[in-house]
């Protein structure tokens, strides 16, 4: 007689070919083609009660922390013993980075007919991608209802207290004292913990403690994911990451190894070649304006131009704080104006701007973007926020001699060139959220894939202004 459990598991593999039919399920589509990320699998099936995986980026580790929340919390995980009315946490360093993240990842696999309830911290339940959640309440197969609910390490061991869980993802490694905590918040229900992490601190207690194992605890496992473990990246793509770091942070971003620490996101800037004094730029160069919104927190605008070569160019700056929409939006015209900058029919200026831009919130009768919308700034919230392909992709633009467009920015742009000079990883696998503003928006724009212009024949003006620019740039190659 077929077992209770195998039951279960079967209704809930049914239920989910069903809704991935219906294209309504991403987590059917998990692992279940051709293709196989295996080291996720072995993650999976490991019955150990604390299971981490030191993974470079985009190495498929968090993929597999997600799905293995969603997989415990539904009560359909195909490997484990499940049960009903299942609490677990998911923690993160930051409320920020959880958004961007694990919470991202969670929504991404999570299919809507699954959810029951959503408890938002800040923002819409009704559009919680751009928001802080506090809780997701999930039916649970056997009945009742399961709870994933979200932490950030930055509020403190005393946050972590009191509750019995079932288990707790580490999105990232977290203090020593918040890793302690949640150990024994599982112990009464013998909950699990597990971690997805790319190790950037160094030979920290999760280095003795899970990857060396000194106390020799038989629950513990761990093991490495490199880029040539995740089926799904392209080759291309490790090409390009693989050629934009240095030797020091592939053993940590490649390959999940234990590194020395922090350092600077790009130490390839130099301010001897990357900036140069301002001149006129031919029409035919202007590309696009990129936003990172801000109202409290500074608004970082810059405009970019992309040359015949496909150098880009980062020609003009607007960087203030504490100050509205309306404010921004004026700045920004008469910038353009001042540029010469394209514009349609009526007027309007057309810019990139962070997705968190679209979502209204119960303050707000109308979102940022619809805001700048209305002062002429048709602004498209659809970037890529992917930040460390984005980052490979700048770094790409600030090598030089290896056959693609370099990046120069106009020394007017005094808040980029600072942000360039410390923009720093943090402790786990995501830079500082610190002074990041124009960073951000440099990102956005270098991911939209910028194209060198047409060429429709030189105007006398274009002609000697690329004259000149090729002439600075072999001076400055020369040292002259």
């Amino acid at each position: 007689m077929m077992e209770k459990q195998e039951i279960i598991q079967r209704l809930a593999r049914i239920d989910a070919l069903l809704a991935a039919r219906a294209g309504k399920n991403k987590l059917a589509g998990y692992n279940a083609g051709r293709k196989k990320h295996k080291k996720q699998l072995a993650f999976h099936r490991c019955k150990k009660r604390n299971r981490w995986v030191f993974g470079g980026n985009r190495s498929g580790k968090t993929e597999c922390g997600a799905v293995e929340a969603i997989w415990m919390a539904r009560g359909c995980h195909p490997y484990r013993k499940n049960k009903r009315d299942v609490f677990g946490w998911v923690v993160s360093l930051s409320q920020q980075v959880q958004r961007d993240v694990a919470q991202s990842k969670i929504l991404y696999y999570l299919p809507p007919a699954w959810i029951a309830d959503i408890v938002m911290l800040s923002g819409r339940k009704d559009s919680p991608a751009g928001g802080v959640i506090d809780q997701i309440k999930i039916k649970n197969v056997f009945g009742g209802i399961s709870t994933i609910g979200f932490k950030s390490c930055d509020q403190g061991r005393e946050k972590f207290q009191g509750s019995s869980l079932d288990f707790v993802w580490f999105d990232e490694e977290p203090p020593r004292d918040v890793y302690e905590e949640c150990v024994m918040r599982v112990m009464d229900r013998r909950g699990d913990i597990f971690g997805t992490m790319t190790p950037l601190k160094g030979m920290t207690f999760i280095y003795g403690e899970i990857y060396l194992n000194r106390r020799n605890n038989p629950e513990v496992w761990s093991e490495f994911m490199c880029w040539e473990d995740n089926p799904f990246l392209p080759r291309a793509e490790i090409k390009l990451m693989e050629s934009s770091l240095d030797a020091r942070s592939l053993d940590s971003r490649r390959y999940g190894k234990f590194s020395e620490g922090e350092g600077l996101v790009y130490p390839e800037f130099d301010p001897a070649v990357h900036v140069i004094p301002p001149f006129a730029v031919p029409a035919e160069w202007q590309d696009a304006i990129s936003i990172d919104p801000g109202l409290n927190n500074p608004l970082s605008a810059h405009w970019y131009a992309v040359d015949w070569d496909g150098n880009v160019y980062v020609v003009a700056e607007h960087f203030a704080a504490g100050r509205d929409v309306e404010f921004h939006a004026r700045s920004i015209k008469d910038i353009c104006r001042s540029l010469g900058w394209k514009c349609d029919e009526k007027g309007r200026y057309a810019a990139l701007i962070d997705s968190a831009a679209g979502q209204r919130t119960l303050a707000a009768s109308k979102s940022v973007a619809e805001l700048f919308c209305d002062s002429g700034i048709i602004v498209d919230t659809k970037v890529n926020k992917d930040v460390f392909a984005g980052i490979c992709r700048v770094k790409e633009y600030l090598k030089r001699g290896n056959g693609r467009g370099d990046i120069y920015i106009f020394d007017t742009c005094k808040n980029m060139i600072e942000e360039f000079l410390t923009y720093s990883w943090s402790a786990g696998d995501s830079p500082k959220k610190v002074d990041d503003h124009c960073m951000d928006e440099l990102r956005y724009y270098i991911m939209s894939r910028p194209r060198a212009p047409e060429r429709h024949g030189f105007s006398p003006v274009a002609a000697d202004k690329a004259r000149r620019i090729k002439k600075l740039k072999n001076s400055r190659r020369a040292g002259i």
